[in-house]
């Protein structure tokens, strides 16, 4: 065991690397604003396709056409998601963290200026486009930000700040909540200026992006500088002493040169691979499939279904909730675990949606389940920020080293952002086919992904990326033992002395204080 005080220096959390995060996580936020701030001013969008088919037609969209035109509009996003995050790992891998995601912010400044115009020009059709746009720009984000935020923060302090990036995302869905309201830009006149808003924080980071460093790992093992890459650590870490940082990066730059390049396919075909892409992959399917998005996207509806007389407040409020527990996620994350948390708001968010089916199908015999129903959301989205929210984005660049980091972030992003496409896209008939019921789908689910977070997930609390690496190649050559429970009894003898006989052979992690 190390004395405490070498731990210091990799502990120092400095003014320079809270910039960076910062400026980073401002991608975060555009991804939650544009995902909630389609949902205030829908009928004031139905109402403008209308206004367009009577201009060019003569007549309005039929109830069906509308729909089918308003759902194209909110699923649109999601397709570009699709693209943006499977494109992740060809562009770091070309231009670097730092300028990909530089060069990102165009596409907010295209999609938002089209958007901003669409109203001006009569043309549904470039809301459309510019969802569109826009969601390629935040599947672009939701790899690069947990990937340039996990690559430039020390290991003690990484999960911490890997919740940035979700707590980024709730904020800008809560602004895009607040704003979206009637008497601020949610109106039938300003709710072009609404959807083009976006194009403001892209500007600010754009400002802000070229005074922050390239990712160190990046200079050094992709580019081979360790020179920059030493004094990037030097500024970020506010100590001229890195060279354990470094020597962490030369051993897994040894480890990289020795392999071939990760393919897409490759992380399926090797068997040191195979199991934290599934994990990965999995990790992800558990945040959309949770059923938290369908409270995002249609959270008023499920208000006035409860028969609460000012649904909009009522998600205002469940905003607040979201971006409240991210907080406290933020603080958690580095005492309880990854794992611990991910657990606890599986099972959490699996009674709210039981207590949510239960109010919503008494709630005419019995008005007054309306505070239950209120209370159940609040409870699903609290215990959806405790693990669920922020973990899947951050562990997957835990879960895998330098060189098949970028194409795992691109297929497990791509994973989620189909998962929520479907979830968009199915949601609205489901629940028009089971009524309150549809929320019974996403308990059965969340039980599931609680039993394989259980047996499957390893904690990965404190460990360096090189050791959860090795981690796998050990498992992949052992026995079938569930590693979530072999790391579980190992970090209960972190505490104590250890002798190799008290090891199990699968998922033998450093303990965190060697």
């Amino acid at each position: 065991m190390q004395p405490l005080d070498d731990d210091k220096p990799k502990k120092k959390v400095t003014p320079y690397l809270l910039y960076s995060v910062c400026t980073a996580v401002i991608g975060s936020l555009q991804f939650g604003y544009n995902t909630g701030v389609i949902n205030a001013p829908e009928q004031k969008l139905r109402a403008f396709f209308d206004n367009v088919s009577i201009e060019r037609y003569g007549e309005p969209f039929s109830p069906g056409g509308n729909t089918m035109v308003w759902s194209f509009a909110v699923a649109i996003f999601s397709v570009g998601g699709m693209i943006g995050s499977f494109s992740v790992g060809s562009l770091v891998n070309f231009l670097g963290r730092r300028k990909s995601m530089l060069i990102t912010n165009i596409l907010a400044l295209l999609g938002g200026g089209l958007m901003g115009i669409a109203g001006v020009c009569q043309s549904f059709e470039m809301v459309i486009i510019g969802r569109l746009i826009i969601g390629v720009f935040c599947g672009l984000y939701t790899g690069l930000t947990p990937m340039y935020v996990g690559e430039i923060t020390p290991t003690a302090v990484r999960g911490a700040f890997g919740t940035l990036h979700q707590l980024g995302v709730v904020i800008g869905i809560l602004v895009a909540q607040i704003f979206g309201l009637e008497f601020l830009l949610g109106s039938h006149t300003l709710w072009p200026l609404l959807l083009a808003l976006t194009v403001v924080p892209a500007v600010v980071q754009s400002i802000m992006l070229p005074f922050c460093p390239e990712s160190p790992r990046y200079l050094l093992i992709i580019l081979n500088q360790e020179e920059e890459a030493r004094k990037a650590l030097v500024r970020l870490r506010g100590t001229e002493d890195v060279s354990d940082d470094i020597q962490e990066m030369k051993e897994e730059a040894m480890k990289m040169a020795m392999e071939k390049k990760v393919t897409f396919l490759e992380l399926f075909r090797s068997r040191n691979y195979r199991q934290p892409i599934i994990i990965a992959i999995t990790l992800q399917l558990s945040q959309q499939l949770s059923g938290i998005n369908a409270v995002f996207y249609y959270s008023t509806g499920i208000f006035e279904t409860a028969g609460v007389t000012e649904p909009i407040y009522a998600t205002i409020g469940a905003g607040i909730v979201n971006t409240v527990f991210t907080v406290v996620s933020l603080f958690l994350v580095e005492r309880a675990g990854r794992r611990t948390l991910h657990l606890i708001g599986l099972g959490g968010m699996a009674v709210c949606a039981l207590l949510m089916t239960i109010s919503l199908a008494l709630v005419k015999n019995t008005p007054s389940l309306s505070y239950m129903a209120i209370v159940a959301v609040f409870g699903f989205v609290a215990s959806f920020e405790m693990g669920p929210g922020p973990i899947p984005w951050f562990i997957v660049a835990e879960l895998f080293s330098q060189g098949p980091r970028p194409a795992a972030m691109a297929v497990s992003g791509c994973s989620n952002w189909t998962a929520n496409f479907l979830v968009g896209i199915g949601f609205p008939k489901l629940a028009e086919i089971c009524g309150p019921y549809v929320f019974l789908i996403f308990v059965v689910l969340l039980i599931l992904f609680f039993i394989f977070t259980y047996l499957r997930v390893p904690e990965t609390k404190g460990r360096t990326f090189d050791d959860i690496a090795q981690g796998f190649a050990a498992k992949s050559s052992s026995s079938p033992v569930p590693e979530a429970l072999v790391i579980s009894q190992q970090d209960s003898k972190e505490t104590a002395p250890t002798s190799p006989s008290d090891k199990l052979p699968m998922m033998d992690l450093p303990p965190e204080t060697q």
